[in-house]
């Protein structure tokens, strides 16, 4: 049975099979990325850019036929799955025009006569390890500033992408970057075998804490550079409102995003008392309006899971909660691969789903006395990923920014990614950055050339 398929989630009908790499072809994939390198470290940053730049144009001109693949793979909205196409685009596009400022020298004031810059160069072939719940968006942000600065790309994608992941690399292909940009359907044990590779410099991994650790063993015992991005459970603090509506409107939209299977998304919702009750009344209410059906329908909210065993996972989650002690305020019935908007409140740290992640359409209520409790119950996780603080004190908003233990912080606003803001957690979320020009420092020779005079 191959380990890549395309299996609709809506329908659960199996669409296409691909089969995983040979170990003889892999070599050919490795010593091919190898000799790339050679050549691809020596264009000129203003031809890399130009093919990158190419790339995003792609995306552009092919954004229904992508958005489509996407649908079926893994149950994306269609709305959602055209704009994961433009933010792709975007990203990619974002990495060309500034490709000058990643690559370019970084001089350092010295004591002594002469001078001294960092020069930054690519570090040779690098693995990408990514995830099903965003195919286009994860891969631009790994794929794109590393091909800039001169580095070679190998492209394992989740193994319910594989029809994305074709795609992907066909972009990269017309765009002339052949060798420079591959996709493999590698079994796991064959991308334990590509970290350990001598030709490989480093893995980034997108997915789970459990995938991350497995990847992140293996790069250590073989003296790799890693970057991690993992889970989250980001809380969305509400202290104070002029707007009950448009706070509770972004709470919703934070949490149903990709039908809630996002790792920045607004997960824990953590209200102080006064606003508790009126809050929890209308988040339920919008919570449960939530169109739930055909992911190809243009008003439909919250397409199936991306697949049956996801569905099946965040049920048995819920159902633990609610044995446990939680109380169900709405939801909590799956269809198939579908869940509706779920709210479950009274979860007490003593409760497994207090530090789990709910990935899918599922928001927990907490309820705060005051700022101080609420940033207690923010940081009391081991994720630290995102986070969002909705207050009409702007004193208040950088005192518990500042506080909040996470890789990012929202204020008064939500779904707010852009190309230049950098993307990463602390704690179990992860240990990098990628997006803006953070990224481009996680995969390069940050060499220190010193002159005398």
């Amino acid at each position: 049975m191959s380990e890549y398929a395309v299996v609709n989630p809506a329908t659960g009908e199996t669409l296409a099979t691909y089969p995983t790499i040979t170990d003889e072809a892999l070599e050919g994939v490795l010593a091919g990325a190898d000799a790339a390198f050679r050549t691809w470290r020596r264009e000129s940053v203003a031809e890399r850019a130009a093919r990158i730049r190419r790339v995003a144009e792609l995306h552009r001109e092919r954004r229904d036929e992508l958005a489509a693949i996407i649908v079926r793979e893994m149950g994306k909205p269609l709305e959602a799955a055209l704009g994961e196409v433009d933010f792709a685009a975007d990203i990619t596009e974002y990495y060309a025009d500034h490709a000058e400022k990643i690559t370019g020298d970084q001089p350092i004031d010295i004591d002594g006569e002469g001078t001294a810059v960092i020069r930054r160069s690519a570090l040779g072939v690098l693995l990408g390890i990514m995830p099903w719940n965003f195919p286009y968006y994860q891969v631009a942000r790994f794929a794109a500033p590393n091909i800039v600065i001169g580095n070679t790309i190998i492209l394992k994608h989740a193994g319910q992408c594989p029809e994305s992941a074709a795609a992907i690399e066909a972009m990269y292909h017309d765009a002339e970057l052949e060798g420079v940009y591959t996709n493999v359907y590698a079994s796991n044990e064959q991308a334990a075998t590509i970290i350990a590779d001598r030709r490989v410099q480093g893995v980034s991994v997108t997915g789970s804490e459990r995938a991350g650790a497995a990847v992140a063993e293996v790069a250590g015992r073989n003296l790799k550079k890693v970057a991690l991005e993992l889970g989250g459970s980001d809380p969305f603090i509400l202290l104070s409102t002029d707007d009950l509506e448009g706070a509770v409107q972004a709470a919703v939209d934070a949490r149903l995003d990709n039908t809630g299977q996002s790792c920045n998304a607004a997960k824990r919702f953590i209200v102080v008392d006064g606003l508790y009750d009126a809050f929890l009344e209308k988040f339920t209410a919008k919570m449960t309006e939530a169109k739930v059906g055909d992911p190809f329908a243009e008003d439909t909210v919250l397409g199936p899971l991306s697949s049956l065993t996801a569905a099946e996972r965040l049920a048995e989650q819920v159902d633990k909660a609610v044995a446990q002690g939680a109380t169900l305020v709405a939801g909590g019935t799956r269809d198939g691969a579908y869940y509706p908007g779920t709210v479950l409140t009274d979860v007490t740290p003593e409760m497994d789903a207090y530090g789990e992640e709910f990935f899918g359409p599922v928001g927990v209520v907490y309820r705060a006395a005051d700022e101080d409790e609420a940033v207690k119950i923010a940081n009391d996780t081991s994720f630290g990923l995102g986070s969002y603080v909705f207050t009409t004190d702007e004193e208040q908003a950088a005192r518990v920014a500042d506080k909040i233990d996470a890789g990012m912080v929202y204020v008064n606003v939500v779904l707010a990614d852009e190309p230049g803001l950098p993307f990463g957690g602390v704690k179990r979320s992860g240990t990098s950055r990628e997006m803006g020009l953070l990224a481009a420092d996680e995969f390069v020779n940050k060499k220190l050339i010193r002159v005398g005079a």
